[in-house]
């Protein structure tokens, strides 16, 4: 099953070749996967945040139930949301993910 952004929201079985071609490692794919995966989730919560930072509590009121609805479509919509990892899946076998892997130096082990 897809959302409107093409991304399978439950999970599927993924061919580990495809994922260890990337970068020629399955663990550096893997390594690469979860710093993706951690940005978007950092992202996704500082976006959450901020939207119901505007329903602090400010008093008891009827007022106070209006918004307990609205703060449940807000929290709705981002559960429908396809998770972190599957976006960072999604992104690195599209080949839209940077990375790099930083060389190490070889004079240094001799040593």
């Amino acid at each position: 099953m897809k959302n409107t952004t093409g991304i399978e929201i439950t999970t599927v079985p993924r061919d580990m070749r495809k994922i260890t071609d990337m970068t020629g490692n399955l663990y550096q794919s893997v390594v690469v996967l979860s710093k993706r995966a951690h940005q978007l989730a950092i992202a996704e919560k500082t976006q959450i945040t901020e939207k119901l930072a505007e329903f602090a509590p400010r008093n008891d009121s009827l007022e106070e139930i209006f918004d307990n609805r609205e703060q449940m479509e807000i929290s709705a919509h981002f559960e429908r949301q396809p998770k972190p990892t599957l976006v960072a899946v999604s992104e690195f076998l599209n080949g839209k993910v940077y990375y790099r892997i930083p060389e190490v130096d070889t004079n240094e082990d001799q040593e």
